[in-house]
């Protein structure tokens, strides 16, 4: 009796961690995402690439998730960003691009994402900061499961689990592939006479092709339901030595919605002016699901971040609290050539 019972929770584990997978696949408002919002920023918005003073960036996040409770969630994440002056003016392009790997769950839930990015930069000012950018980013995403971890019902005879058994599913592909696509506009400003006082505002439109069967079945006509992103992030100095950074997103997907923001303190440890070393440290909140303790330190041109997901949502018994760890890397500078944006354009402080 005890094997029997034994058994019958193993299976109700499977089919739940199994239905769960396979719902995220379809589910509208379930867009992979990281807590470390400042290092993805073609995520958020592709019009927030090239908002960096520099002319090239590149940024990479590794995120695991839900550790206690199941297989864990893995998502890396990679973008760069160059900019290019445009003319004789302040205006500027950024060419960029982002590239995205997520597996999740017990059954292997594959996606992988490669997605291109090209923003304008207008110059609104001919003595201080201030831009508005347009930007288009769109490319290929693949998705797919691995067949032989599915465990269904048609496995379990009632007194014993035979994996060799016929699962009972008539999916006539384990992989889908489809194009998706993204636009954006942000207004960035420098906030009175100090230039390392800024402002950005954006708003983005994902998914704006709808692309339709993101399913494994091929009866079924569900399609990638668009999500909108507002953003807005407000950087002051405190002292020639310190500054303070914050800001926030608010996106919407359908029925489903998400607010992420927090606050970040920054210290420059060489000296006020163009300094190499500086620390930042502070905290992020996503409503209703967790608090995120965040640091990173800079070594100019390099940075490496720290954070972490404390769950308070309605998951925290279960998950004890815990969530996601998340790693970031980070290379930012000049290139110091003949068409660096360097002496061509205005740079933002972000």
């Amino acid at each position: 009796m005890l094997v029997q019972i034994s058994l019958m929770k193993n299976f109700l584990c499977y089919c739940f961690l199994t239905f769960c997978t396979f719902a995220a696949a379809s589910v509208q408002g379930q867009d992979i995402h990281f807590s470390q919002m400042f290092e993805t920023p073609l995520l958020r918005n592709p019009a927030l690439s090239g908002i960096f003073s520099g002319d090239i960036r590149v940024q990479s996040v590794y995120r695991s998730q839900w550790n206690s409770l199941t297989d864990a969630y893995r998502t890396a994440a990679a973008n760069v960003e160059y900019k290019i002056p445009v003319g004789q003016t302040n205006d500027y392009i950024t060419l960029g691009g982002q590239v995205l790997y997520d597996k999740a769950g017990t059954v292997a839930l594959t996606s992988t994402h490669i997605l291109p990015a090209f923003n304008f930069h207008k110059s609104l000012s001919a003595k201080r900061n201030m831009y508005v950018s347009m930007a288009l980013m769109g490319g290929w995403v693949q998705r797919s499961v691995d067949r032989s971890k599915i465990t269904t019902n048609s496995q379990f005879n009632g007194s014993s689990y035979d994996a060799a058994a016929a699962t009972g599913e008539t999916f006539p592909k384990a992989n889908y592939s489809y194009f998706d696509g993204s636009a954006g506009l942000s207004f960035n400003s420098q906030l009175g006479e100090n230039e390392d006082n800024n402002l950005i505002l954006g708003i983005a439109y994902h998914h704006f092709n709808k692309a339709k069967n993101i399913v494994f079945y091929t009866s079924s006509n569900i399609e990638n339901t668009p999500k909108w992103v507002g953003s807005a992030a407000v950087r002051m100095n405190m002292t020639e030595y310190a500054y303070f950074t914050i800001e926030a997103d608010y996106t919407k997907q359908g029925a489903y919605n998400e607010i992420l923001g927090g606050v970040l303190y920054s210290m420059k440890l060489d000296g006020p002016e163009n300094p190499k070393y500086l620390i930042h440290a502070g905290s992020y909140i996503r409503l209703k699901d967790a608090l995120i303790p965040v640091v990173k330190v800079e070594s100019k041109p390099l940075a490496i971040a720290v954070s972490y997901d404390v769950n308070i949502s309605t998951l925290k018994r279960a998950s004890a609290g815990r969530g996601g760890f998340e790693l970031s890397l980070t290379y930012q500078g000049f290139l110091d050539k003949y068409n660096s944006s360097k002496n061509a354009t205005r740079c933002p402080k972000f």
